[in-house]
C-alpha cells in the first residue's frame, strides 16, 4: 500500500469510535503523526477525575528543594511510584525532567509539578508536588514554585552535607514562612555520615535532630515516612470553595495545537470547562476549554477547586497573554489581584543574532515562545554593524545562558550567534547635554557600545554580589587566594562542623560571572559549593577595552573591565584570539586598545608560499624581486581582506583558564 494510503487508513481508524482502553499502536512510518495521535487518543481515552472528593483540609501542596545533585528528582520518582502515579520500573529515572537539555546535562532546569493520591490512616489525600532546580542560576524557578506551596522537603546529601545552595533555598522557604521537613538522602553510600549532617542542620537552621528523616531515594528506603511527615507537618491551604475564583498563574508552556497551557494554583472558588474568565493583567476575557491536573502527564478533570494545583487551557493564542504571576478571576466577579512575583533581576547580558538575517522572524517567534516558558529572561531589541538586527538578552547566570541557547537549538531548531557575556554597569553623568539626552543622571549600561566617555561621567558603578562558599577546611588557603585575585572582600567565616567552613565574600559580579565557579571546583577537587545573591552597586574605576583586528574594532568583543586588570586581560584576550582565529593569506594584527592607546598585541602570521623555491643559484636580485612582489601582494590583500571571528570563539575567548 502507498504511504499516503496507509496514512489515511490510520487516521480514519484513530478518529473512529473505539473503547477507551484500546491500545495505542502507531506505525513508525506515520509522518508527523505520533505526537498528534497521542494527543488525539489521550483526549479521548482518559476518564475525567472528580476532584470534589478532596476537600481543602485533605490537600497538601509542597516543593522539593536542595543543592545540585542531592537527589531531588530521584526522591520525586520514588514518591510517584509509592503513590501509584507511575508504574514501578527500572527505567524511572528523573521522570519529571522532561526537557532534552535536562536529560543530557543530568540537571533540573524547569520546575515540574505532579499530583499524587495517597491514603493515610483511612483518609484519601491529594498531594501536589513540585520538583525544583538546584543550581543558583535557576533560583527564580524555586521562588516561583514556593508561591504555590505551604511546605517544603529540604533534601541534604548524607555524604556531602550542607552546601551553599542548601542554605540559599532554606532561607527562601523560611522567608516565605513555609513548613520545612529536613530529609537526609543517600544514606546507602559507603561514606555517608547522617549524624554529622543532622548536627549541621541543627547548628545552621535550628531544626531539632529528631525531626530529620533519613532515607535512600535510590533504593526507596524510608521514603514512605516522608509522605507521612508531609501530611502531618505541612498545613492545608488557607482558602475556601465558597470564595470567588482567584487563580495564580505560576508557570506556562506553549503547545502548537492548543495554544498556551497555564499552570495554576487556586486560592479560592472553583473552575470548570465553559467558565468565562478574565486576566487581571491584560483584562482580556477567555472561555475555559479544559482544566485538569498533572500526573505528571495532563489528566483532564471536571472541575478544579480551591487549594488545588493544575493546568488550564483557555484559547490563549498569543504568548504575551499568559503572564507568569497573573491572577485569573470569573467574568463580572472581579477580585483583588494576588501580589504575583518579584521580577527576576538579570545578572548577565549577551547579544543574540540569527546566523542568517532571513531567519530573523523565525527566531523572534521562537524567543517569544521560549521566554513564555522561561520568564526570567529579559529581551531588548539590539543591532550590530557586523551581525545585523538581533536582541540583547538578560540571564540569571552563564549556565542559564548556555541552557537557553541549547533549548533554542533543540526545541526550535534555531542556530544563533551569542556575543561575549557582560554585566549591567551604571554611570552617573556629569554632562548636562547627556543628562538631557537620557532624561536622568544615572544610566544603566548593558552593552559596551553604549559606554560613555570618562570626561562626561562623574562616577562609574559596578554590580556586586554576596557570595557564600561552603568548603572542606583543607582548601581554605587556596580559595581565599582565589577570592582576593577576584577583588573580593571577606565578610564572614563560620565553621559548620570540624571539617567544613562557610565563607561569605562581597564580589564584583563581573569577576565571577564567566569562570569563577569552574576555578573554585578545580581548586577544591570538586568539593566546594558556591551561591550568590544581589548586593547592589559600588563605585569602581572602569574602562572600555576594544579588540582590534587589523585596526578594525570588533564590536562583539568589546568589554568593560576594571582599570587594574586592563593590561593582563588585554594580553590574555589577544593570546586567546590568536588561537581561535584561523590563519589567513595575509598577516593579522590582534590588538587590545583603551581609547587610542594600544596596551597589548599579538600577530597572526600569514600562510606563505615559498616563491624562491625555483631559484637555484643565480643573482641575489632575482630572489629579492620575487620576495618584494610577494610582500606587496600581501599588503594589498591585508587592505581589502576581512577577518571573520568563528561563532564559537566569543565564549571560548573569554574563559580565563587556558585549554592548552
Amino acid at each position: 500500500m502507498a504511504l499516503a494510503g496507509r496514512t489515511a487508513v490510520w487516521w480514519a481508524r484513530l478518529r473512529s469510535p473505539c473503547p477507551a482502553a484500546a491500545p495505542l499502536c502507531l506505525p513508525p512510518w506515520l509522518p508527523a503523526g505520533p505526537a498528534a495521535c497521542q494527543r488525539l487518543y489521550s483526549s479521548r481515552g482518559k476518564e475525567k477525575i472528580d476532584m470534589s472528593t478532596y476537600p481543602v483540609e485533605n490537600i497538601r501542596n509542597f516543593s522539593i528543594i536542595a543543592h545540585v545533585d542531592h537527589g531531588k528528582s530521584t526522591l520525586a520518582d520514588r514518591l510517584l511510584e509509592i503513590t501509584g502515579t507511575i508504574a514501578k520500573t527500572d527505567r524511572n529515572k528523573q521522570v519529571l525532567d522532561k526537557l532534552q537539555v535536562e536529560r543530557e546535562r543530568g540537571i533540573t532546569v524547569k520546575a515540574q509539578s505532579a499530583s499524587l493520591f495517597y491514603s493515610h490512616e483511612g483518609v484519601n489525600y491529594l498531594l501536589n508536588l513540585i520538583d525544583t532546580p538546584g543550581h543558583v542560576d535557576f533560583s527564580y524557578e524555586v521562588s516561583r514554585s514556593l508561591s504555590a506551596c505551604q511546605g517544603v522537603i529540604l533534601v541534604v546529601d548524607a555524604n556531602e552535607g550542607i552546601q551553599a545552595q542548601t542554605v540559599a533555598n532554606f532561607y527562601l522557604a523560611f522567608e516565605a514562612q513555609l513548613a520545612i521537613i529536613p530529609v537526609i538522602n543517600k544514606i546507602d553510600l559507603k561514606n555517608a555520615d547522617p549524624e554529622r549532617v543532622e548536627k549541621q542542620i541543627e547548628k545552621l537552621f535550628d531544626i531539632p535532630i529528631d525531626e530529620c528523616v533519613r532515607i535512600s531515594a535510590k533504593q526507596g528506603t524510608n521514603v514512605e515516612k516522608v509522605l507521612q511527615k508531609v501530611i502531618e507537618k505541612i498545613p492545608p491551604p488557607h482558602c475556601s470553595t465558597t470564595d470567588p475564583l482567584k487563580a495564580l498563574v505560576f508557570d506556562s508552556t506553549f503547545d502548537h495545537y492548543r495554544g498556551v497551557i497555564a499552570n495554576i494554583a487556586l486560592f479560592g472558588g472553583e473552575i470548570q470547562k465553559g467558565h468565562k474568565i478574565v486576566s487581571a493583567h491584560t483584562e482580556k476575557r477567555y472561555e475555559v476549554s479544559e482544566v485538569g491536573i498533572l500526573t505528571p502527564n495532563e489528566q483532564p478533570t471536571h472541575k478544579l477547586y480551591a487549594g488545588q494545583v493544575g493546568y488550564l487551557i483557555a484559547g490563549m493564542k498569543e504568548v504575551t497573554e499568559a503572564q507568569i504571576g497573573d491572577t485569573l478571576f470569573l467574568y463580572k466577579h472581579p477580585v483583588e489581584p494576588l501580589p504575583g512575583f518579584k521580577s527576576a533581576k538579570p545578572m548577565v547580558f549577551a547579544g543574540m543574532y540569527p546566523v542568517d538575517q532571513t531567519e530573523y522572524n523565525n527566531l523572534r517567534s521562537a524567543l517569544e515562545r521560549l521566554t513564555l516558558n522561561d520568564s526570567s529572561v529579559t529581551v531588548h531589541r539590539d543591532s550590530s554593524l557586523a551581525l545585523g538586527a538581533g536582541w540583547r538578552l538578560g540571564f540569571l547566570g552563564l549556565l542559564h545562558m548556555e541552557v537557553f541557547n541549547q533549548r533554542l537549538e533543540q526545541e526550535y531548531n534555531m542556530s544563533v550567534i551569542l556575543t561575549a557575556p557582560t554585566v549591567p554597569y551604571k554611570a552617573i553623568l556629569s554632562s548636562a547635554k547627556l543628562i538631557k539626552e537620557y532624561g536622568k543622571a544615572e544610566i544603566t549600561i548593558i552593552n559596551p557600545a553604549q559606554f560613555p566617555d570618562k570626561l562626561s561621567v562623574s562616577e562609574y558603578l559596578e554590580p556586586t554580589v554576596l557570595g557564600t562558599i561552603v568548603t572542606p577546611h583543607d582548601y581554605i588557603g587556596k580559595i581565599i587566594t582565589l577570592c582576593q585575585e577576584r577583588r573580593a572582600v571577606q565578610k564572614d567565616m563560620l565553621y559548620i562542623d570540624e571539617h567544613r567552613v562557610m565563607l561569605k565574600y562581597l564580589f564584583p559580579l563581573n569577576e565571577i560571572v564567566v569562570d569563577f565557579y569552574d576555578a573554585l571546583k578545580s581548586l577544591s577537587s570538586g568539593y566546594a559549593s558556591f551561591d550568590y545573591e544581589d548586593a547592589g552597586y559600588q563605585a569602581a574605576d572602569l574602562i572600555k577595552m576594544d579588540i582590534l583586528l587589523n585596526g578594525n574594532p570588533v564590536e562583539e568583543l568589546a568589554t568593560i573591565i576594571h582599570n587594574d586588570k586592563a593590561y593582563a586581560t588585554g594580553k590574555f584576550l589577544c593570546e586567546r584570539l590568536k588561537d581561535a582565529i584561523p590563519r589567513q593569506l595575509f598577516e593579522i594584527a590582534i590588538q587590545a586598545a583603551i581609547g587610542k592607546k594600544i596596551i597589548a598585541r599579538e600577530t597572526l602570521k600569514a600562510y606563505r608560499k615559498n616563491v624562491v623555491a625555483k631559484c637555484y643559484g643565480g643573482d641575489i636580485t632575482r630572489r629579492m624581486k620575487l620576495l618584494k612582489r610577494q610582500a606587496e601582494g600581501k599588503k594589498l590583500m591585508r587592505k581589502i581582506g576581512n577577518v571573520e571571528v568563528p561563532r564559537d570563539a566569543f565564549i571560548r575567548v573569554l574563559k580565563r583558564q587556558t585549554d592548552k
